[in-house]
């Protein structure tokens, strides 16, 4: 019983950073420092970690995707937003 608990909380792990690396890959995207459609970049991204891509918005050159995996039949998602940093004012 303890097995696919286990197998959830690394799963779940696993989701948490692939949503950050295709986030990541598609705010790049976005903002043009990588050739590409960043929905279509994230998920690339995302497939390479074993995921598969449930949402991606696109917001200028901030990018919010959600991924998931199942894991004994459980469904684990996570969710990750990437973009350029703010500006900092003087």
């Amino acid at each position: 019983m303890l097995l696919p608990l286990v197998a959830a909380l690394r799963g779940r792990q696993a989701m948490a950073d692939a949503a950050d690396a295709a986030a990541l890959a598609a705010a790049d995207a976005a903002m043009g420092v990588i050739p590409g459609f960043p929905c279509a970049e994230a998920a690339r991204v995302a497939e390479a970690d074993g995921a598969a891509i449930g949402g991606c918005a696109v917001d200028g050159g901030v990018v919010t995707v959600r991924v998931s995996h199942t894991v004994f039949g459980f469904a684990v998602t996570a969710t990750a937003t990437a973009g350029p940093p703010p500006a900092v004012s003087d």
